[in-house]
């Protein structure tokens, strides 16, 4: 295995640098290494778009969650990130009436001009840094954990991070966006292929999917059950996690810079539905992987578990494909997010100065040290912590929303309350705050309450307009 993954592994980095010096090359502005040109197809798009949702925790976290809490995660998975193609769609073709594509250069910068402040920007930055940075981190941290468990005499988990970040920063800063699609390319194809080949793998341990089914039903019954054997899924938290996910196109910059640089609409609407199979397909193909490690490895830890399934109950080359495959999926995602967060900053800056290209490059930097430091700290719960970090961007999306629809209506309040639930959010998560309120979600009961004070503003605001 050692063989074939020095292999494939040194295929995959020729890879990265050949697509970093070309695309370095071929960017002729500052808006090129931002936008790579604003000229994005359907397939690229679906492949980027993919590659920055779906990253390590596809084939390490959601094929646990299934193990731990059986096909309910189908609802809070399968279906929702398939509704995330819909509302891709829908915002897509929107903001992009909104704004001149070829003049674009962050949102932060937008709803400054959109809200007539800063603090709209500020806001925007806030939620961004505070939620995405510790999603960042789970990628890191994940790999990391995944790579001491199978190789630990080569390097401990806190070394694997450190040069997985020294890798991101330096390809991510030669070659900018352009360099980064690329290897999401890679990246998408990469982890469709082995899941799927993991996943046949499993079903065949059974000799069917109905005889699967028979045998966790006959082990584990409350798997193939809501709300699960630890009671997750309640329907709180389905709609909660719905909610989040949906909203991942309208507030998570490294998505939505995608939808704005398609290179028109008809590619927009292709890459759509492409985006809709592609994910339908990748989660249920780790349905049975997760079912799979509930048969044989219950009571195993995660990092134990996904090193059996992905590595030694496979055949040399998928294991080394997989390892490889997982190693990309993290340095794709984390490089399209810390990009994004980069990118960000320098559009909400106010000082020309600070809205150079050295800019974008020491706040990459910066985000990335943070996100290292948050992955040394954290806990294993990956997919759980990529819910939180879904959750509190969402609660931007009525700002969003309300600056795409209603950009006659807009007040500076908006930006005040999303800030309001903001800071209360977090501090549900820190304890300051309790978790439920009145037998609620306290993250459910935020977005809606988030949602109906911006309605409530705009309605208002209309009203007064129309008066004057």
């Amino acid at each position: 295995m050692n063989v074939w993954v020095l292999g494939i592994g040194t295929l995959y980095l020729g890879a990265l640098v050949y697509a970093a010096l070309r695309a370095r090359a071929s960017n002729r502005s500052d808006h090129d290494f931002l936008t790579a040109g604003s000229n994005l197809g359907s397939l690229f798009g679906c492949l980027t778009v993919a590659a920055t949702l779906f990253s390590t925790f596809t084939l390490m976290g959601m094929p646990d969650l299934f193990r731990n809490h059986g096909v309910g995660a189908w609802f809070f998975l399968g279906i929702s990130d398939c509704a995330l193609a819909f509302v891709a769609l829908w915002f897509g073709v929107n903001i992009r009436k909104r704004m001149v594509v070829q003049n674009f250069n962050g949102f932060s910068g937008w709803l400054s001009k959109q809200y007539n402040s800063r603090y709209a920007a500020y806001v925007y930055l806030l939620g961004i840094f505070v939620f995405l940075v510790p999603y960042v981190a789970i990628q890191i941290k994940g790999i990391s954990l995944f790579l001491n468990s199978i190789m630990p005499a080569v390097m401990p988990s806190w070394a694997w991070s450190i040069t997985i970040v020294s890798l991101i920063l330096i390809y991510s800063e030669i070659g900018g966006l352009k360099a980064i699609i690329f290897a999401d390319s890679i990246q998408g194809l990469t982890l469709f292929a082995v899941t799927l080949i993991v996943a046949v793998g499993c079903v065949a341990h059974f000799g069917g999917v109905g005889a699967m089914f028979d045998a966790i039903e006959s082990s584990a019954p409350a798997l193939l059950s809501l709300p699960g054997p630890a009671g997750l899924f309640t329907y709180q938290f389905l709609i909660a996690s719905f909610l989040a996910i949906v909203m991942i196109p309208v507030t998570q910059p490294q998505m939505s810079i995608r939808l704005v640089i398609m290179r028109d609409t008809p590619s927009l609407a292709r890459m759509a539905v492409l985006l809709g199979l592609f994910s339908f397909v990748l989660i249920l193909a780790t349905l049975p992987i997760g079912l799979y490690g509930a048969a044989l490895y219950p009571d195993d830890t995660t990092a134990n578990f996904v090193a059996k399934v992905l590595v030694h109950d496979q055949s040399s080359i998928v294991a080394a494909i997989v390892i490889v495959g997982l190693i990309a999926a993290a340095i794709s995602t984390a490089d399209s997010q810390l990009f994004a967060l980069g990118s960000e900053l320098r559009s909400g800056a106010s000082a020309s100065r600070l809205q150079s290209l050295s800019m974008v490059r020491g706040a990459v930097l910066v985000f990335a040290l943070a996100a290292l430091v948050v992955s040394l700290v954290s806990n294993t719960h990956i997919v759980l912590l990529a819910r939180t970090s879904f959750a509190g961007t969402s609660l931007l999306a009525p700002m969003i929303l309300a600056a795409v629809f209603f950009p006659a209506r807009l007040h500076r309040l908006i930006p005040l309350v999303v800030a309001i639930g903001l800071i209360v959010f977090l501090a549900s998560i820190s304890g300051v705050v309790d978790e439920n309120i009145l037998g609620w979600r306290v993250d459910l009961v935020l977005f809606v309450s988030v949602a109906l004070a911006t309605a409530t503003i705009l309605a208002l605001n209309g009203r007064n307009r129309t008066a004057e």
